[in-house]
Order: structure tokens, then C-alpha cells, then sequence
């Protein structure tokens, strides 16, 4: 199992869409100060379930979507997708790739996908049980 992609929209400071393809052995992401790598890195805890928002820098979940700038608008939806590949079999489930999404809203409604299908944050859980990962960071 290994990361395949990661695609933010509308998440800190990525209001543009943003799709991130990682290969296998890429471990690092690099860049200059400012540039959003401690976001990317947010998004990935985010997506996996961290329910706290001060452990993704924020003060509210509210503050995870993009409140704009002096140049573009708010936007009123965070939305991060996590795509990892499953052809060693070690999800439990019958897919070869695997995409969890987690989508805010500014009313404060969220939802979580598995593979563009409704779930819950308990499903996101189970599906990391056994596996070595954690599909929780904050329990």
C-alpha cells in the first residue's frame, strides 16, 4: 500500500484545485517558506479523521477552508482526497486503489467518501485496522 495522490480544493491555502501524484519512494515533500507544505500535511491528518482543529493549526474546523484574500472570495467547502494504492491487498477491501475524501462546509456540516461513496468517520477507521496505519491520528 502507498500513496498515490492527494487532491485538495478550497483547503487553507489551496483554493484551487490541487492534485498532488507521489510515486512510489517519494517520502519528502519540499519548497520554500510559505509555499503550503505544512497544509499538505494537515490535509493528509485531516482527510484520515483529525477531529482537532488546533492539531491542524486552526482554532476552528471552520478555519480549514479558504477565507480568501485581497484577490479571490472565500469559498464555502474544503474538500481533500486521498488516493492510495491497494494492489498488495493489505485494505480489506476489493479495490486495487482506494480514494477516502473528507469534505467541510461553512454551515459546519462535514461528510466522508470511500471511493465517492457516503460513509463514516468509523468506516475511514476500520478500514486502516491491522494494516500498520493509522486511519485515526486522534482518537
Amino acid at each position: 500500500m502507498h500513496l498515490s495522490n492527494l487532491t485538495l480544493f478550497g483547503f487553507k491555502s489551496f483554493l484551487d484545485r490541487v492534485s498532488i501524484d507521489f510515486q512510489p519512494g517519494v517520502t519528502s515533500v519540499v519548497g520554500p517558506n510559505g509555499c503550503g507544505k505544512s497544509n499538505i500535511i494537515d490535509a493528509m491528518l485531516w482527510v484520515l479523521g483529525e477531529q482537532s482543529p488546533k492539531a491542524l493549526r486552526g482554532e476552528r474546523m471552520e478555519d480549514l477552508i479558504f477565507a480568501g484574500n485581497s484577490h479571490r472570495k472565500p469559498v464555502g467547502m474544503a474538500e481533500v482526497s486521498l488516493t492510495l494504492s491497494n494492489v498488495q491487498g493489505r485494505l480489506a477491501v476489493p479495490y486495487d486503489e482506494v480514494t477516502i475524501a473528507r469534505r467541510l462546509y461553512r454551515s459546519g456540516e462535514s461528510e466522508y467518501l470511500l471511493n465517492q461513496h457516503p460513509c463514516r468517520l468509523k468506516d475511514i477507521t476500520r478500514l486502516f485496522l491491522d494494516t500498520g496505519s493509522a486511519g485515526n491520528p486522534t482518537p
